[in-house]
């Protein structure tokens, strides 16, 4: 996936299938870069590997001490992190540095493995750069993550060039009222190795998720999580589709019982001025189950994180996701109270260069409004200039 400034190789091999819905299946396309991910995070130390890293992290990192920032006890280099769902089994956990990422988010991962909802479950939205998937947290489950992570020799919290989160779902067959038990059979596994971990209560793809958003369900879910003696700082990522009292009803919860941020936000159900777009299934997008991401999330996002900054009277760090897809939507969010941004489908239809030039864009802001820090911006609604 890498793109060489030189040769805009991104563009130019992948830049017409991604402009098209048609062709290559989404997921297919997806997982063939993840194949390839996969095997130079495991050989990322070979000459031959780590020479072509080399030249790529030079592309596209960017080391600059005013993106620096700690965030609920955890420092990050930037702001800036690919979301989940795109690296669901860590397998690219040793190689996310390396795009310029200051963080993933690994996941999301559910106790059992689960091969997820029937095929296509992925599709692109290419005039809207959108897409809709219905993916169902098809993962290999927590223990075989624990092992794809392991045979990386990835340095411990804290050590590493890059943070991850861990992003947790509850297992399909594990009926509602015991999900508590998967969450916390995964986070007891993987605790360890978690920079931070995320309580997925939000994807609109698996049957009832959405209802462990109730504060008594997510109450009860949150204290069973704490009670682990080596628990990581705990987020929650909710989902677009709350209502203002509902997204106060969970900043209140997450305050009362010690959360440490919150994510927002996930895909939607929502499908906005698209409902009588056909995707390739020959139906329109209000005819298809699945979550929408990309561009058409970019207001609700904006809406939601000003909503979370009143309701937890800016106590409380925020994550923006959501229809990112330039410096300008990322600086938007952290201006309306996002202190970390990440992205996931702007990445695949813009390219890796995406990462550099939000971070880039980001410095060029804070010069011009004259902050030090990117802290400094956070919630200050300065205008995009």
């Amino acid at each position: 996936m890498y793109k060489n400034k030189k040769n805009d190789f991104y563009n130019i091999f992948l830049g017409k299938l991604l402009s098209q819905d048609e062709g290559i299946d989404a997921e297919i396309l997806s997982n063939s870069a993840l194949n390839a991910i996969k095997f130079a995070s495991l050989n990322r130390n070979f000459p031959i590997f780590s020479n072509i890293l080399s030249q790529a992290s030079n592309d596209l990192q960017r080391s600059n001490a005013s993106l620096n920032q700690v965030v609920f006890g955890v420092n990050f280099k930037n702001p800036l992190g690919l979301a989940a769902g795109f690296d669901k089994n860590g397998v690219g956990a040793g190689l996310w540095n390396y795009f310029g990422f200051g963080f993933a988010e690994l996941g999301t991962v559910t106790w059992h493995s689960q091969k997820g909802n029937p095929k296509p479950r992925l599709f692109r939205i290419a005039k809207e750069k959108a897409a809709l998937n219905r993916m169902g947290f098809n993962n290999e489950g927590a223990k075989e993550f624990l092992k794809t992570i392991e045979k990386q020799q990835i340095p411990t919290p804290g050590n590493r060039p890059c943070v991850l989160g861990i992003n947790l779902g509850k297992s399909k067959i594990t009926p509602l009222n015991e999900a508590y038990k998967d969450y916390f059979s995964s986070l007891r596994l993987l605790a360890h190795l978690s920079d931070y971990a995320v309580i997925n209560v939000s994807s609109p793809n698996t049957p009832g998720l959405r209802s462990l958003q109730r504060t008594k369900e997510i109450t009860k879910l949150i204290r069973t999580l704490k009670d682990l003696s080596n628990c990581p700082p705990l987020l929650i990522k909710i989902a677009p589709d709350l209502s203002n009292e509902e997204i106060d009803d969970i900043s209140r919860v997450a305050m009362d019982n010690g959360i440490e941020g919150i994510i927002a936000i996930n895909t939607s159900l929502n499908r906005f001025n698209l409902k009588n777009l056909k995707i390739t299934t020959g139906n329109t997008l209000d005819q298809e189950s699945g979550g929408l991401s990309g561009v058409p999330l970019q207001k609700r996002g904006l809406e939601v994180i000003r909503r979370l900054r009143r309701s937890t009277q800016d106590d409380l760090p925020l994550i923006g996701v959501g229809g990112i897809n330039s410096a300008k939507t990322a600086w938007e969010r952290i201006a309306a109270g996002a202190s970390l941004v990440q992205i996931y489908t702007g990445w695949i239809f813009e390219g890796p260069n995406l990462v550099p030039d939000i971070l880039d864009g980001l410095t060029l802001q804070m010069e011009k409004h004259g902050f030090k820090n990117i802290k400094e911006a956070i919630g200050s609604e300065s205008p995009w200039k």
